[in-house]
């Protein structure tokens, strides 16, 4: 186990380990150092002004009020002191030198390392549109984002969400949750049909549905109408226009690679790295959001964007840092919330206000060949299995619980299945 950094400068001190993005992924990488007894120097460096604090609030419990600001932060404020840890927020990274083993800030500052870690996470996709930049017409990344989307939800607000994947799904919710009126565009012909696929995408244009959202596929959005600089409306590609006093974008993020680009790093849809969590130069690494890493089982490269990435993939690569033989093998996990309180009904709506789920493996789009149910789909309770030549790729858990760990052995085995056995729900996953 390593105790202290790798390398000096010119004047023959130790350099630290410096980690660019105070993010959830760069304050547990900190953490994660610390408890593998690494007593160097850590300097964690973040453009945001605030200290690390975790982003599924931002969509969830931060966004309905039910979470404090203190709750979202991973550490407490004391944490970094405490630890030794160089916290400078506030600072930006403007390039990256790798033959020297030094970052250089916004302010002409330098700061040389021994090891690199970045942690930059993604950026929102901006909508390319005339009227983007009216006010009111809001991108949710952090927390004042998520602060200043809150204001605007209010009873009879007309609240317009563009993009219907878990971030324009969630903020939905939370909308129609505090009175609002929402309507979704969607250019594809069903929500998060390419993370799902069109069986289980439909339980989820069900459930919004039913719960008073003005869902609207293959909508196509020409321009944001606006008048003395505030939003409006959204002009359709046929000419339609949806009333707006708000409009939430969410059209997906992209890594935010401009540094390691800069610097020579491989770059593929995201910062390219092996099992290890290392990129093309042996002294840097990548984690999180912006890490395309190499996956054994999978044997394949892939970039997860969610949360769970950031809180387990800092843990290789601060362990890889140290000089370990550390891999990154875990079986992709995500979870959502979506939540209705009180309840904004219409119709025949379903027996739950709260659509919870957790979902664990990976699958390309057309990357299966069936879809198993197993529970009660109309309830909302249910276990939904991806599968190709009847082996399980993937499995997702709607309201029901501790089973994570069951279908993660089953993609895991990647023997193949009884489809029939699968679905029942009498037969336990361990016996499948």
């Amino acid at each position: 186990m390593a105790t202290d950094s790798t390398g000096t400068d010119g004047a023959g001190r130790q350099r630290p380990i410096v980690i660019v993005g105070a993010s959830l992924g760069g304050a547990k990488a900190a953490q994660a150092l610390r408890e593998a007894g690494y007593t160097g120097g850590i300097v964690l460096i973040g453009e945001e002004h605030e200290r690390p604090y975790e982003r599924p609030p931002l969509s969830k419990g931060y966004l309905l009020g039910k979470s404090s600001r203190e709750k979202i932060y991973v550490h407490p404020a004391q944490w970094y002191a405490e630890h030794d840890v160089t916290l400078r927020l506030g600072t930006r990274v403007v390039s990256i030198d790798p033959a020297a083993h030094a970052v250089t800030l916004a302010d002409n500052g330098r700061v040389e390392y021994a090891k690199l870690l970045l942690t930059t996470g993604s950026v929102p996709r901006r909508l390319p549109v005339p009227g983007g930049d009216f006010g009111g017409v809001h991108y949710l990344r952090r927390v004042e984002d998520s602060e200043r989307i809150r204001k605007e939800f209010r009873p009879g607000a007309r609240i317009v969400v563009i993009g219907a994947g878990w971030i324009g799904l969630e903020t939905a919710a939370a909308a129609r949750t505090a009175g609002a009126e929402v309507t979704v565009l969607e250019a594809a012909e069903l929500p998060l049909l390419r993370v799902l696929g069109r069986e289980v995408a439909q339980v989820f244009a069900d459930l919004h549905r039913a719960h008073g959202v003005d869902l609207r596929f293959g909508a196509k959005v020409a321009e944001l109408t606006g008048a003395d600089d505030r939003v409006t409306g959204v002009r359709l590609g046929d000419g339609t226009v949806v009333p707006a006093d708000a409009v939430v974008v969410g059209v997906g993020i992209a890594p935010d690679t401009e540094l390691a680009e800069a610097a020579g790093l491989e770059v593929e849809n995201g910062i390219k790295t092996d099992e290890h969590l290392r990129t093309s130069d042996p002294d840097i690494h990548a984690a999180g959001d912006v890490a395309n890493a190499y996956h054994p089982q999978l044997g394949r490269h892939i970039r997860v964007e969610h949360w769970a990435n950031a809180v387990n993939q800092p843990q290789t690569a601060a362990r890889a840092m140290l000089g370990e033989d550390a891999v990154y093998d875990r079986v992709p996990y995500f979870f959502s919330d979506v939540e209705w309180t009180p309840r904004h009904a219409t119709g025949d709506v379903p027996s739950r206000d709260k659509l919870s789920l957790e979902y664990v493996g990976y699958v390309e789009p057309d990357g299966y060949d069936r879809v198993v149910f197993r529970g009660d789909v109309a309830a909302n309770e249910f276990i939904a299995f991806w599968l190709r030549d009847d082996r399980v790729l993937a499995g997702m858990n709607v309201n029901v619980w501790d089973v994570v760990d069951p279908i993660r052995d089953l993609i895991r085995s990647q023997r193949a299945v009884n489809p029939e056995r699968l679905a029942d729900p009498d037969v336990p996953l361990t016996d499948v």
